[in-house]
């Protein structure tokens, strides 16, 4: 039986939600200067890769961005929009009780992002390529567990929604390691898919789109508007992004963005629905899970020219502002069905 949804929000609510979108917008482009001077000033220029995702030598890949390597790109630019949602949603946002955690989770991400960033700048003696990717590993597990801690035993969750089949399924503390894996795998998903000019800040835009609604059609209008403030912070961020970049996210953003909507789908009891709207950073993610598998059990045999697959794509001859917008399409694609399957598992 359909029943009829509820879409009684007061249209002062939704206005000051849509305003926290247009301040993070806002607060982004006013900060971007500021970034952008500094970054330029202090050379804080991306460093090539000595190593793929995968763990071979990055020799493909630094012949596919040679032109960016002499160009000299700032990284660390994730600060712009770290910062801009940070102060948006702690000062502005509706309901501060339901953004703490992924507020939290956030920032954490992002300062683990940083300390790899700032490595990646600078050497220190530790090599160019930033933290040891088994440490970043540890400290993202780690801001993950504390936020499934807190999840399970402040926010009281033990249960996860399964749409059409089991409604909500109480699973007790195991709650505990779903958050962690959910949390942690987004968080290098997306981590993974920033590869490309514009193409992890108009993912995660849509993505986070998408969420707005969701929260917002559940009454958890505080998560709707840490998600809208982050959509227009990373408008903000994506318009300078975009073929050819003034500058790249680097570890600060994409850990960042990847950790908090992770956190956001379990807050809003969608987990099962996040490899649906967040399709394009599992098919990411998964390209380079199996050349790694492929290259292990097939002695060396690569299925991918090189992973993640957006590489795979350019290595084969695309250009990258197609690959980019491609992906932006499908990725909305993959959103609405996300929101579809949404609704009909909620209302029906």
């Amino acid at each position: 039986m359909i029943q009829v949804i509820n879409f009684s929000v007061e249209t002062n609510t939704i206005i000051r939600i849509l305003s926290l979108g247009f301040l993070g917008f806002v607060l982004s482009m006013v900060i971007t200067p500021i970034y952008t001077h500094l970054s330029y000033k202090g050379q804080w220029w991306k460093k090539p890769r000595e190593k793929a995702v995968t763990g071979e030598t990055a020799t493909v890949f630094n012949q596919l961005h040679a032109e960016k390597h002499k160009r000299h790109i700032p990284t660390m630019a994730g600060i712009i929009f770290v910062l801009s949602v940070c102060l948006v949603t702690i000062l502005f946002n509706l309901n501060r009780s339901e953004t703490w955690l992924p507020i939290a989770a956030f920032a954490g991400a992002a300062l683990i992002g940083l300390v790899d960033d700032i490595i990646n700048i600078t050497g220190n003696g530790l090599g160019v390529a930033g933290l040891p990717s088994k440490l970043k590993l540890f400290l993202v597990t780690a801001v993950a567990l504390i936020g499934g801690l807190f999840f399970y035993y402040k926010l009281d969750v033990s249960y996860i929604h399964i749409p059409g089949i089991y409604g909500n399924w109480h699973i007790g503390w195991l709650i505990i390691p779903l958050f962690v894996l959910v949390v942690v795998s987004t968080a290098n998903a997306v981590n993974i898919s920033d590869g490309l000019d514009g193409l992890a800040g108009g993912l995660t835009s849509i993505a986070f789109s998408a969420y707005a609604i969701i929260a917002l059609l559940e009454g958890r209008y505080g998560i709707s508007g840490f998600c809208l403030a982050t959509v227009g912070s990373l408008l903000s961020y994506t318009w300078f992004n975009i073929y050819p970049a003034r500058f790249f996210m680097g570890d600060i953003g994409s850990f960042a963005l990847g950790t908090a909507l992770g956190v956001v789908a379990m807050l809003t009891n969608t987990v099962v629905l996040l490899p649906i709207i967040g399709l394009m950073f599992v098919i990411e993610a998964g390209s380079t899970i199996i050349q790694v598998i492929s290259k292990k059990l097939r002695n060396g045999k690569k299925i991918f020219k090189i992973a993640p697959i957006h590489h795979h794509f350019e290595a084969i001859g695309w250009q990258e502002t197609k690959i980019t917008m491609r992906f932006w399409i499908l990725g909305q694609v993959s959103a609405v069905i996300g929101l579809i399957v949404f609704l009909l598992g909620k209302y029906i």
